[in-house]
């Protein structure tokens, strides 16, 4: 080897006979600015699907609390909107109808009851205190799950298990600011269809065509709901608008940018941004509905999700 040609090797530059297919290495900065990219864009897509499932309490609230539409039809109008735009994402990206064969009932199920459950619970409650009980009833029922399938939890777990539902036990005891027990009852168990639903949708291929599909199959359960309320029946013009504006851009686009994200977000990091929802949407409610943000849930809201960030910090350590 001549000195030119191991000159030009040991810069880092090919040797002549390779220049054609030699390529130069990834620089660091290039590297760095990559990593950067992803970043930047996990944190966009992470921020809008909060947003967008944040959005779903206040259009809710917005159109039941002056009783713009009905829940029953309020519920059926967003299972539809949603259902017409996942379905459009699917033709988009894999030229293909969702495939109504590939079918999870249980998934359906709990999906349709969390959608059932969230419209006539935000007939009772703020949409603060209803985003509060829905998220801690998801992230408690995920923690049940997994304690009757033999997973074991720390002592720290147990105590964040304690303190949020110390949390739940103090935001419903009887006085002013209580929220409605029925209320609260009908998003607890919105909360816990929604957490089986999410145990059910683990390890699905296709996540879009999935949720497509999913509220495809709600379609007809939700109009019988309908007709089982068909006396209550009432739509404004403005809570038709809000119901689509749920379905197709917060629940359908939601989920679409949610399953984005989490190709670049761990389990534990995608279940605690969620925890960022009800301050959220306590902040909406203040903004476009005049709620107040009362101190008993102030009080609840820091142990309820404190409780719950605990258990899941101890779960992802213990995972490590």
């Amino acid at each position: 080897m001549s000195i030119k040609e191991k000159t030009r090797h040991w810069s880092g530059a090919p040797p002549a006979s390779n220049a054609r297919s030699w390529q130069p290495p990834p620089q660091e900065d290039s590297i760095a600015t990559a990593s950067s990219g992803h970043t930047t864009r996990t944190l966009v897509l992470t921020s809008v699907a909060i947003l967008c499932f944040s959005a779903n309490s206040i259009l809710c609230r917005l159109a039941l609390a002056p009783d713009l539409i009905d829940p029953a039809t309020f519920t059926s109008v967003r299972v539809v909107s949603a259902a017409v735009l996942l379905s459009l994402g699917v033709v988009l990206k894999s030229r293909h109808l969702p495939r109504l064969g590939r079918v999870n009932p249980r998934s359906v199920a709990a999906i349709f009851l969390y959608l059932v459950f969230f419209s006539f619970a935000y007939t009772r409650l703020g949409a603060g205190t209803g985003a509060l009980v829905l998220i801690v009833g998801v992230q408690l029922t995920m923690f049940c799950i997994g304690l009757l399938g033999g997973e074991r939890f720390s002592f720290l777990s147990w105590t964040g298990f304690a303190v949020a539902v110390g949390g739940v036990l103090y935001l419903l005891l009887p006085g002013a600011t209580a929220p409605d027990p029925l209320g609260a009852a009908l998003m607890a168990m919105s909360g816990a269809a929604f957490g089986l639903f999410t145990l059910y949708a683990r390890g699905v291929g296709d996540a879009e065509e999935a949720n497509a599909v999913n509220m495809l199959w709600c379609v007809l359960p939700a109009l019988l709901v309908n007709v089982a309320w068909l006396g209550d029946v009432h739509v404004a013009p403005a809570g038709l608008a809000l119901g689509i504006a749920s379905g197709a851009i917060a629940t359908g686009l939601g989920y679409i940018v949610w399953y984005l994200a989490l190709q670049h977000l761990s389990a534990t990091h995608a279940a605690t941004v969620q925890l960022s929802m009800p301050a959220i949407v306590a902040l909406g409610g203040v903004a476009f509905l005049g709620e107040p943000l009362t101190t008993r849930l102030l009080i609840a809201s820091a142990a309820m999700l404190g409780g719950v960030a605990l258990v899941m910090t101890q779960r992802a350590g213990g995972r490590g």
